[in-house]
């Protein structure tokens, strides 16, 4: 758990009201709803006693709710008496990227970050790309590295940083390792119609193939469903099928040995990876200060 759980958790028990409650901290209803359940599987408790016309604390949740604003008022404590007078930032910024990205884009940043803002501590949380936007949104983290959609998130402040188009890849020695694929559509769809693939369940990569798929209007073999692409990656290695990921995770990683690449060709477009954060309210200072130093350093890190 996280002061920003603990601060949503203090608002839903005064108000006892999940929409205004979610008002308060900016999240929908649903986002508070998915966090409270997060909180109640971590303590091991029901907090909340909630049906169609109320809400109420549970006996644990009083005992959790003084917890919690304890914790928050020593936070704030420790903030004031620790603020830096230089106009650095401090405490901790919560980012969220893949393993891929860990080590192929984040670190210039964290090397800039790190010699700007040296009392400034990092915390990154690996998991699917698709995963990001959500993770910034819900205010689980600041920063988050996204595959972009076109045009970007219009809900969130977007800056994109590399482009990389998507491949297939499968195992050289596997029984996929040595089809001709000239790139094309037609080639393409008809090597896709006989040849099983492995897929990301969602996200920017799974919507482009749905879509390429449902324009040739035939049902794919699909082998796997997974999250992340470097679970794609290792099924791939396995010789289950053709795995689709960014050309830049083979690039930039340990993960191209024994596997051959394969264009998806024009269609499926480039995929776009940039860094999303919320767009805060204007009277919300301390969040709209490390907003605008984020977008600062990101525009020095990555000149176009």
């Amino acid at each position: 758990m996280d002061f920003h759980e603990l601060e949503a958790y203090i608002s839903l028990a005064e108000t006892l009201h999940f929409a205004h409650a979610a008002s308060r901290v900016h999240l929908s209803p649903s986002a508070l709803s998915r966090l409270v359940a997060r909180l109640e599987e971590e303590l091991g408790a029901t907090l909340l006693d909630r049906d169609t016309r109320r809400v109420s604390l549970t006996p644990e949740g009083e005992v959790f709710l003084e917890f919690a604003r304890k914790s928050v008022h020593e936070k704030r404590d420790m903030a004031l008496r620790l603020s830096r007078s230089d106009g650095g930032l401090t405490g901790i910024l919560r980012i969220y990227a893949s393993v891929t990205a860990c080590y192929s884009i984040l670190p210039p940043l964290v090397e800039a970050l790190t010699r700007e803002h040296p009392a400034l501590r990092l915390s990154v949380d690996t998991g699917d790309p698709a995963g990001a936007a959500e993770a910034v949104r819900e205010e689980r983290v600041e920063l988050g590295l996204a595959a972009l959609p076109q045009g970007g998130y219009p809900d969130l402040v977007c800056h994109s940083v590399q482009k990389t188009p998507l491949v297939f890849v499968a195992s050289q020695t596997g029984p996929y390792g040595n089809l001709d694929v000239s790139g094309d559509g037609g080639a393409l769809g008809e090597l896709l119609a006989r040849v099983p693939v492995i897929l990301p369940k969602s996200g920017l990569a799974r919507e482009r193939f749905d879509r390429w798929i449902r324009s040739r209007g035939f049902r794919p073999l699909v082998a796997a469903e997974t999250a992340g692409n470097e679970a794609i990656l290792a099924l791939a290695r396995l010789g289950l099928g053709l795995g689709l990921v960014p050309r830049l995770v083979l690039e930039n990683g340990p993960f191209a040995a024994g596997l051959v690449q394969y264009g998806a060709g024009a269609d499926f477009g480039e995929y776009d990876i940039g860094f999303v954060q919320k767009a805060e309210a204007e009277n919300a200072r301390g969040k709209k200060r490390l907003r605008e130093e984020l977008s600062r350093i990101i525009l020095k890190t990555y000149p176009g």
